[in-house]
């Protein structure tokens, strides 16, 4: 989920209302008012929907909600005269390019933070953390078209954004903050991509970092946006999502030109919708014309295209129409759904908790009781968190993503420990001590089941600990066990142990082993210790 920050001063010469009126309709159009501040409201909204992730996107969305401004938005664009052209070296390494020239560009600290986050937030939502796509927004009026995307040497140096000494792109990932961040992303490559223009000044080395020379700043009124990734979909929705809210707020967009063809276009697409279908499924008669006029109220065109048809323009900002429904969704929003009728449903039947959800609170209750905070690690992990990190051996069984959108997500977890050593690694730089568990599906030969895990780091972790608390969450969930000396690399020898039931090893606990704690970048020790669930009393035998 997306949390905007959306200024009331900025938002209501936007919108053109008051602070009340907006944030008591919000809701009403897919989103939860986190906190309201004195100067500003943060307001969280569903990935879906990147189009609402900065103040210009919700204005544009709330002038039609509340009938100020309804209908398909019109964003004119005229070329720019700028071109770009694209390395074929790049082809397998981040091949798809985006770009446009946005002018007339008014800044104040309220806006320029607003496109600022909302660049990261797409990097989120649409890039999968830049893997994906990565946005760079450069001041035009500092380089020099037209522009070349290349394939470049990893000893290529410039002055990366933040700093005053030229690097190596080399030195890049692995001294610059963003470049640490990323380098995974890239590290694998022998050549780097880059942005460059005609006077070989570097823009931009995507997906890592700009370079200081295109700083955008409050005096910037000429912007040249890039947008490299390997999905083209997702590039050119990005691309058409930062115009769109550029001219929301008064610029004018201009395209460019890229192996022959002008981007962006911004044009809508049309599609035909059934009347009789969406009052079906929404409970609620509808016209061709009412019809019309709800889409029209959530910024689609819209007009009557026969007895039982509306013609729909769908936004290019609108990358989450993918179907008819979503656009009934859309007619449902504009209803209200406070306005359509509740009904009972037609099959009654009562339900009791699984035993495998049941056995998972005593789990959760026992941990809490020991002073744990419970997280909820993503399913989908990698190959190198799961064994090369914890110096173990690949499973047997595990199962791996055919196409994974990332080099992140390649893998579904077939153990949880490795990400909890993940959790500590994001909160190394919290105040310690830090003790955290998760109770969850594993998967493995492509049979679901569940784990327990738990982790406590501070100066003082150690062996002792790790008993301790897995003896606890053991006896709580009445599972008799022995002990025996473990082999786990994952834990330093001499000091981890394996949990044994009815002879076969259900789990292991000790102190993780120095290597682990190094390839996770943390500083103090770890007590930790991981369980089969299946191993509770009443579950199928292992």
């Amino acid at each position: 989920m997306a949390v905007i920050t959306l200024p009331y001063r900025y938002l209501e010469r936007l919108t053109r209302t008051d602070r009340k009126t907006i944030l008591n309709r919000i809701a009403l159009i897919g989103s939860d008012v986190e906190r309201m501040e004195e100067d500003h409201a943060d307001v969280e909204f569903f990935p879906d929907r990147p189009d609402l992730f900065s103040p210009e996107g919700v204005a544009r969305a709330m002038r039609g909600y509340l009938g100020i401004e309804t209908g398909l938005p019109s964003y004119p664009v005229k070329p720019s005269g700028i071109s770009f052209t694209i390395d074929p070296k790049l082809e397998n390494i981040r091949p798809v390019l985006g770009a446009a020239v946005i002018r007339n560009v008014t800044f104040d600290d309220e806006s320029i933070q607003s496109i600022m986050s909302l660049q990261e937030s797409l990097h989120w939502a649409v890039g999968r953390g830049r893997s994906k796509v990565a946005i760079g927004i450069h001041d035009l009026n500092t380089v020099n078209p037209p522009f070349r995307y290349i394939a470049a040497s990893r000893s290529r140096a410039f002055v990366p954004l933040d700093y005053s000494e030229s690097m190596s792109m080399e030195e890049i990932l692995e001294k610059h903050p963003k470049g640490r961040e990323y380098a995974k992303i890239v590290r694998n490559f022998p050549l780097f991509p880059l942005i460059v223009d005609s006077h070989d000044h570097v823009l931009s080395f995507p997906p890592i970092i700009n370079g200081e020379r295109t700083r955008v700043t409050i005096d910037t009124k000429s912007i040249l946006l890039d947008t490299t990734g390997t999905d083209r979909r997702a590039v050119n929705v990005a691309v058409n999502i930062i115009c769109t809210a550029m001219a929301e707020a008064g610029a004018t967009i201009e395209s460019v030109e890229i192996g022959g063809m002008q981007t962006p276009t911004l044009t809508p697409a049309e599609r035909v919708v059934s009347v009789s279908e969406c009052s079906r499924l929404l409970g609620v008669p509808l016209t061709p014309a009412s019809m019309a006029g709800y889409l029209e109220r959530m910024r689609f065109g819209a007009e009557p295209a026969g007895s039982d048809s509306v013609k729909v323009h769908v936004p290019c900002y609108r990358a989450d129409i993918m179907h008819d429904w979503d656009v009934f969704e859309d007619v449902a929003i504009a209803i209200g759904y406070d306005q359509l009728e509740s009904q009972p449903p037609r099959t009654f039947t009562v339900g009791k908790p699984h035993p495998v959800q049941v056995n998972a609170a005593i789990a959760r209750e026992a941990f809490t009781g020991l002073g744990y905070l419970e997280v909820m690690p993503f399913t989908l992990t990698n190959e190198d968190v799961l064994y090369q990190r914890m110096q173990r051996p690949e499973r047997e069984g595990a199962l791996h993503v055919m196409h994974p959108i990332s080099i992140e997500n390649t893998v579904v977890r077939t153990e949880l420990l490795p990400l909890l050593l993940e959790f500590l690694t994001i909160n190394r730089r919290r105040e310690l001590p830090q003790r955290l568990f998760t109770v969850g599906d594993v998967v493995l030969d492509c049979r679901t089941y569940q784990q327990a895990a738990g982790v406590s780091t501070h100066p003082d972790a150690d062996f002792s600990e790790a008993y301790a608390s897995a003896d606890a969450v053991l006896r709580e969930l009445s599972i008799d066990y022995t002990v025996n000396e473990s082999q786990d690399p994952a834990f330093i020898d001499g000091r981890r142990a394996d949990i044994v039931v009815k002879g076969k090893s259900i789990g292991v606990f000790g102190e993780i082993h120095p290597t682990v704690l190094v390839a996770f970048e943390l500083e103090h020790p770890v007590a930790a210790f991981e369980l089969d669930l299946r191993a509770v009393p009443g579950y199928p035998a292992l």
